[in-house]
């Protein structure tokens, strides 16, 4: 879920850009969004398959429509920008900044051409390269940090969306040329085995002086009982066993409103599943192929999650339980850098792996304010503060998401029922 405020640990003494190397994260930055789009054909740029999801034009043009509106509008002098109505075409839901077409209708945007897209980030580019050049106050380079992890989460929304979409096409479309199965070279699971942690009192919360959005924060403590988290995620082969055991068919496994997901949706396997001559196949961004026994489980929601925990006499574990466990970890793993785009099997080993990367993995934890937090001033404070209903917390990072995007202090979040992000399962108990 996109989330759009900074919070800093101190303030930052006024900073010449160049000398800080922002000029070349920038860049970087940018050059990624377009090699996202790179594999699409141009009739791709304009697919939304679904109202929570997006056209990649679309994400190629409100990354800029952010640097335009907030940075170069406001904190460039003399700046024009490069068409007025795109102010409010390519605004997402900030009600501060003024009116926008309806999410579910931005497939009907055939205009502007991608053409004219790519000529926009040129334009909006084309200027930051003199804003950043100036001396630029704390509260600017704030802003600019925002718009570029505001960008990479678009990054991964448009590889998530474009799935989507192409799953959708009977001809079921790879968004790329199909490349070797770079599964664990055992190409088996290590088997699962629990990791136990100590109860006490936690200090959780980023707490430090680099980025994070506002919904880290402040950081607090808390009391956590002692837990054992799965030393690794749950794969494709243990959830085909809740399959075999009628789950989908089991009420009393479901929570109300997932029972009544799994009837009105008629859920029978996770999203992109489907069987041909009685084997499951899926549908990955690399095209169709067997379901592997031995990779992480994704695409299911928490719903599902939180059935498959209670199947297996286990829980989900809470949001605050999977931070202070991560801290055994070092925040690496298989992110969008690594070109699977694919959750992996997990190393050998009995020691907690797959807690950054691979797929986000839902906790039992509904996303809520932190004791202290207040919303940002301004437009850039609506995103996080606003959707703090309807929605559970997820840890970790996914195959999708950029490695230098992630901490382990960041709250994903999204509303139950959802699936189409690389969701997956962690099982977690008491001592």
């Amino acid at each position: 879920m996109e989330s759009a405020s900074t919070t800093r640990g101190a303030a930052s003494p006024v900073l010449r850009t160049s000398d800080a190397g922002l000029m070349e994260k920038y860049f970087h930055v940018r050059k990624t969004t377009t090699r996202c789009c790179a594999p699409l054909a141009i009739e791709d740029h304009s697919l939304q398959s679904m109202p929570d999801a997006s056209p990649a034009k679309w994400h190629l043009a409100h990354t800029t429509w952010f640097f335009e509106t907030f940075l170069l509008t406001e904190h460039l002098p003399g700046y024009r920008a490069f068409h007025p109505a795109f102010r409010n075409l390519f605004n997402s839901y900030y009600n501060a900044v003024g009116d926008r077409p309806l999410r579910a209708l931005r497939h009907t945007l055939s205009r502007p051409a991608l053409d004219e897209v790519h000529a926009y980030r040129t334009h909006v580019d084309e200027a930051m390269i003199r804003l950043l050049s100036r001396d630029l106050a704390p509260e600017v380079l704030d802003l600019l940090e925002l718009g570029l992890n505001h960008e990479q989460q678009h990054q991964e929304l448009i590889l998530t969306d474009v799935k989507h979409g192409l799953a959708l096409n009977p001809l079921r479309p790879a968004y790329r040329e199909a490349r070797a199965n770079k599964t664990h070279s055992s190409n088996f699971a290590s088997a699962s085995c629990w990791s136990s942690f100590p109860g006490g009192v936690f200090s959780v919360g980023f707490d430090g002086e680099d980025f994070a959005f506002d919904n880290e924060g402040p950081r607090h403590k808390v009391l956590l009982g002692p837990f054992r988290l799965a030393s690794r995620l749950v794969t494709n082969s243990e959830y085909m066993e809740f399959m075999r055991d009628d789950g989908y068919g089991t009420a009393t496994l479901w929570l109300s409103d997932g029972w009544d997901s799994v009837r009105a949706n008629q859920w029978n396997a996770p999203l992109y599943w489907e069987q041909r001559d009685g084997a499951w196949w899926h549908y990955t961004l690399d095209g169709m192929r067997p379901v592997c026994a031995e990779e992480p489980l994704c695409h299911v929601s928490f719903y599902e999650a939180d059935a498959f925990a209670r199947w297996a006499g286990a829980r989900l574990a809470t949001e605050f339980e999977w931070e202070a466990a991560s801290h055994s970890c070092a925040v690496a793993g298989n992110f969008m850098e690594s070109g699977a785009l694919h959750p992996q099997a997990a190393p050998e080993g009995e020691s907690l792996t797959q807690m950054f990367g691979d797929v986000w993995e839902w906790t039992a934890s509904a996303y809520l304010p932190y004791t202290g937090f207040r919303t940002t001033a301004g437009a850039v404070g609506e995103y996080n503060g606003k959707f703090m209903c309807n929605q559970m917390v997820l840890r970790g990072g996914s195959c999708a998401t950029p490695q230098s995007h992630i901490r382990r202090t960041y709250r994903n979040f999204f509303p139950p029922h959802a699936r189409w992000q690389f969701m997956g399962i962690r099982l977690a108990n008491g001592d």
